[in-house]
């Protein structure tokens, strides 16, 4: 039975990933790149810049981190996963979650201004404007009220300390 449950957990872990991050970081900007190089007729480039080259491996590595970091803290604190059909059962403020309210979408963002810089892509940039966009709204009014929900007075307290984008210099705990 643990075997059949951790394989679940698993299966469900990886299905969150590939359809979640994976969209947002590798599905949708290979579209972009791709259609930009269809319409406009200039070669997928990436920057010889070696400046741009190690920023844009900055933004990966703190991208990756923090999507990696947080997705582990949802599956082994939170009982759950990043997928809003399999969310974390406790409230997980563990990690980076004490610095900061949404450190995958921190994480995302900085994965998707790394290949923005890497590319050098103003289609690129225009996706993250897009994206931070989206979950500017989305977060607020949908994510934050459905936590509020499950977590009540915990959520609440945490969101009066915690904010949202800018993290704080010293751990809530």
């Amino acid at each position: 039975i643990a075997l059949f449950f951790m394989k679940s957990m698993i299966k469900s872990l990886i299905k969150g990933i590939l359809i979640l991050p994976g969209t947002v970081a590798v599905f949708i900007p290979a579209l972009i790149l791709y259609l930009a190089y269809i319409f406009s007729g200039n070669a997928i480039v990436i920057s010889e810049n070696i400046f741009l080259l190690i920023v844009s491996i900055c933004f990966f590595v703190i991208g990756f981190l923090l999507a990696g970091w947080t997705t582990l803290l949802f599956y082994r604190i939170g009982n759950g996963t990043l997928a809003p059909w399999d969310p974390p059962k406790i409230l997980v403020i563990k990690g980076p979650y004490q610095y900061v309210r949404n450190p995958m979408i921190v994480g995302m963002f900085c994965i998707l201004l790394g290949e923005t810089v890497l590319f050098f892509s103003v289609s690129l940039f225009l996706w993250v404007i897009i994206f931070f966009i989206a979950n500017e709204v989305y977060i607020p009014f949908v994510e934050e009220k459905a936590l509020l929900k499950r977590f009540e007075k915990d959520y609440d307290l945490y969101t009066k300390h915690v904010r949202r984008w800018i993290p704080r210099l010293t751990p809530w705990k």
